[in-house]
């Protein structure tokens, strides 16, 4: 097979500035997060937005395009790597139903709520994904699959911001919840682990009461991440066979991919250090998606979006939490 060295070089000469300048801004929102304890995701979408005049700078243009596709859709694959079929085999079943009514019925009720506010049914679909599975890393790769339009990636960026903040203030809130509760601490990892949005939150919340209560918040949350492919695969069938006639879309990479690496990983292939710093390489590589999405979208543009969505997205948090509450009271565990 023949191999065009020229045309290799000229794409990655025109793709490199715009890749420098996402993975420098990633790194500085990565040392923002360890010195002010606050999410990466959080400041890496702060500081993108602020350089939003290189999506007009036709130097950086390529590569951002390429930071917010291909290397945000390699991150969401090795997401795969946090997950193995033994962790999933030893959840109390009942609980994996609780988890996985909760997550459809989440759904449900954010395209409702969507539709009730005049909004379109896959800003609720973007939303109640993202806050039902795994907050930014769920809103990226639903939104990988919906159908194009103007305010898609506005969309996208506005419910990653709202779903860590929001993330982030239940961190704070539910362990003192749960021990106002008095929830014993593998339900309160359980509780945390099928409500809050992202990992890292997740796992902040769950060892900030104890080793026990973090280690159940940690396997229920990789539970909730597991649903995110299928989750994905369901609406993507939906909406491009609506849109294409009824004819089947081409199965996505990124899909292929995260399945692979669950497998990978379940059966031990690779070495258990260098599964390490491939689910390292996965967060910067969603971290550097986030900023590329940043740099794309103004703040003119995200202002434009409506207090609906910032009501629709508590709205959605607030319903998973009454749900899992209901169904722990339900199963006689509070």
């Amino acid at each position: 097979m023949h191999v065009n060295i020229a045309s290799i070089k000229s794409s990655a000469s025109s793709n490199f500035p715009g890749l420098l300048v996402c993975v420098t801004i990633a790194t500085a929102a990565q040392f923002l997060s360890e010195h002010y304890s606050a999410p990466q995701m959080l400041f890496a979408l702060l500081l993108g937005l602020s350089f939003h005049f290189l999506s007009e700078d036709p130097k950086t243009v390529p590569g951002v395009d390429i930071a917010a596709s291909t290397i945000m859709k390699t991150g969401i694959a090795l997401l795969g790597f946090r997950i193995t079929f033994n962790e999933l085999g030893e959840l109390d079943p009942r609980i994996v139903v609780a988890i996985g009514l909760g997550i459809v019925a989440t759904i449900l009720a954010g395209i409702g709520l969507s539709y009730l506010l005049g909004r379109r049914v896959r800003f609720g679909v973007l939303t109640g994904v993202a806050v039902s599975i795994c907050g930014a890393s769920a809103a990226l790769a639903i939104s990988s699959v919906l159908p194009a339009s103007d305010t898609k990636e506005r969309d996208t960026l506005f419910t990653v911001v709202t779903v860590t903040t929001f993330s982030t203030i239940a961190m704070i809130v539910y362990p003192i919840l749960a021990s106002a509760m008095g929830m014993t601490h593998d339900v309160a990892g359980i509780f945390m682990g099928a409500t809050i949005h992202d990992v890292a939150q997740v796992v902040g919340a769950g060892y900030s009461i104890s080793a026990e209560a973090g280690d159940a918040a940690t396997v229920f949350k990789l539970f909730r991440v597991a649903l995110l492919m299928p989750v994905v695969l369901v609406f993507m069938l939906l909406f491009k066979s609506r849109s294409s006639g009824g004819s089947l879309p081409a199965f996505p990479l990124f899909i292929v991919g995260f399945c692979t690496c669950v497998l990978l990983n379940s059966f031990n292939v690779l070495p258990a250090t260098l599964v390490e710093q491939l689910v390292v390489i996965s967060r910067w590589f969603l971290v550097i998606g986030i900023v590329a999405l940043g740099i794309k979208t103004s703040l003119k543009m995200l202002g434009s979006i409506g207090y609906t969505a910032l009501v629709l997205i508590l709205a959605e948090t607030v319903f998973i939490a009454l749900w899992m509450l209901a169904a722990l009271y339900v199963l006689g565990m509070l």
